[in-house]
């Protein structure tokens, strides 16, 4: 993975490096993933943009860390 310099607005950057500390990302990390967010956003207009984000932060998990979804009519039965 290549890496490349971009001029960034200093609120962004700031916005950035505190959803990074929360979120246990780097600074660039937080911004990829705003990135991703928002262009999945945009190939998905009807899907809240909450959802897309749960959506791919639940796919960057490990499997193993995982818990199968298991509906309620079956886990009661």
């Amino acid at each position: 993975m290549g890496t490349v310099s971009v001029r960034m607005d200093d609120d962004l950057v700031g916005a950035a490096r505190a959803a990074a500390k929360a979120e246990f990302r780097t600074v660039q990390g937080q911004i990829e993933f705003w990135a991703k967010v928002g262009r999945a956003a945009l190939d998905n207009p009807d899907l809240p943009a909450s959802f897309v984000a749960e959506s791919l932060m639940s796919m960057a998990e490990p499997r193993g860390d995982t818990t199968p979804f298991v509906p309620r009519s079956r886990a009661q039965a």
